[in-house]
């Protein structure tokens, strides 16, 4: 079976003797891809076994008579051409038969190849207690035979070199170091790929424990309307409680999505405020919000942060639109909007084409609009009201003109 460990197939043995029935040459053998093997399977002489009738299995199939040849009557062999890699990593099993089908003898195949460079090395560090690294296995990445990755690290200056032992988190290619790392001085990091075939070892990075700081997502994620707007929503949110206690400038994202809708639009310009608007959004609509901070700066790093993962979800709808919806009545002229709010809507429609996300230019804009309509309103009072007096004084003359005819 493809499951029996190579251990066990080295040397067969028959009954209860210690003398070895047969032996395989070579033993175990690590071989590229591509290449050729001969393997000899021979049998001891005392226990009256002929070799040609012994046959060959590899990986549980039977090889063909072809690829056997006959060296002595108690040494047989077979050669393998053009070797595929190994099917387990475990290795193939190439074993070798009495003629009625008694194992004698196997061996293990190693077949694979080198590895390569292992790429990509990256590392971050959560709220600044602990450092995870990730990296990619060079060139394709398959070696077909067990290779050992190994996450070595080191202060950069002194200190002795270090491995990482945590390789359980769940994904490949990846080792977690949990405690005992410095702050304020850099390390030096990098991965040995090693198997039978060969080793490599990838680029050394350097780093400062404080310049790969990411933390937890932002907590208390609200979304709430903005009175009766039916454009905007309000997010607020609180910042990470594990880096209550550092000194840094935090920097936050936005990313929100309709309710029927996979595609996120991000907002981008949020800054360190920990509250934002969202502006030309869609009436009578259920958005999901989400949040998430990048720990600039943190004990006056000049290194950008690493995003946090995005936080839970929030949902909130827009109120629905007061317009007129296809087939309502017309509505009395007592309940039409007043002229303010009509020339307010205006201008959220302008800025529901020119203005998006959490920009404070929206906010900026209202702000002069609002100035801008005060100042309007009050020049058309003005000019109502010096036009009502100069309909009254021609009235006034027109009446008098008459009195003086008659």
């Amino acid at each position: 079976m493809l499951s029996l460990l190579c251990l066990m197939l080295f040397v067969a043995r028959v009954f209860s003797s210690s003398t070895p029935v047969a032996g395989i040459f070579p033993q175990d053998p690590a071989l590229r891809m591509g290449s050729s093997l001969t393997a000899t399977c021979t049998v001891s002489p005392e226990r009256g076994l002929h070799a040609n009738t012994m046959y060959w299995t590899l990986n549980g199939k039977r090889l063909p008579s072809s690829t056997y040849d006959l060296l002595s009557p108690n040494c047989l062999s077979v050669t393998l051409h053009h070797l595929n890699g190994s099917q387990q990593q475990s290795g193939d099993n190439l074993v070798c038969h009495s003629g009625d089908g008694h194992v004698l003898a196997g061996s293990c195949l190693y077949v694979g190849m080198p590895p390569e460079k292992p790429v990509n090395l990256t590392c971050w560090s959560r709220n600044t207690k602990d450092l995870s690294c990730k990296w990619t296995p060079g060139g394709r990445g398959e070696t077909f035979i067990k290779t050992k990755y190994t996450l070595k690290y080191k202060l950069r200056w002194y200190g002795r070199e270090r491995e990482c032992e945590d390789y359980s988190t769940g994904q490949r290619y990846t080792c977690y170091i949990p405690r005992d790392l410095a702050l304020f001085t850099p390390y030096e990091i990098w991965v040995e790929a090693s198997n039978q075939l060969g080793t490599a070892t990838s680029d050394v990075i350097t780093l400062d424990i404080l310049d790969v700081v990411t933390t937890d997502p932002p907590d208390n994620v609200h979304v709430s309307r903005v009175g009766e707007l039916e454009d905007q929503l309000t997010v607020r949110w609180g910042s990470p409680p594990a880096l209550k206690d550092f000194l840094f400038q935090a920097k936050y994202q936005i990313r929100y999505r309709l309710e029927d809708s996979t595609e996120w639009k991000v907002v981008d310009d949020v800054g360190n405020q920990t509250s934002c608007r969202l502006a030309g959004l869609r009436a009578g609509t259920v958005y999901f919000v989400q949040v998430r901070c990048n720990p600039v700066g943190i004990y006056g790093s000049r290194k950008a942060g690493i995003w946090s993962d995005w936080s839970h979800p929030s949902a909130a709808s827009t109120p629905h639109s007061e317009r007129l919806q296809s087939g309502s009545c017309e509505p009395k002229p007592g309940e039409q909007n007043s002229t303010l709010r009509r020339e307010l809507k205006q201008f959220f429609g302008w800025v529901r084409k020119h203005a998006y996300g959490c920009s404070g230019m929206s906010i900026k804009l209202y702000d002069q609009w609002r100035v801008w309509l005060q100042k309007s309103h009050k020049t058309r009072n003005q000019e109502s009201m010096w036009n009502r007096k100069r309909t009254d004084a021609r009235r006034q003359r027109v009446t008098l003109l008459s009195a003086a005819l008659d």
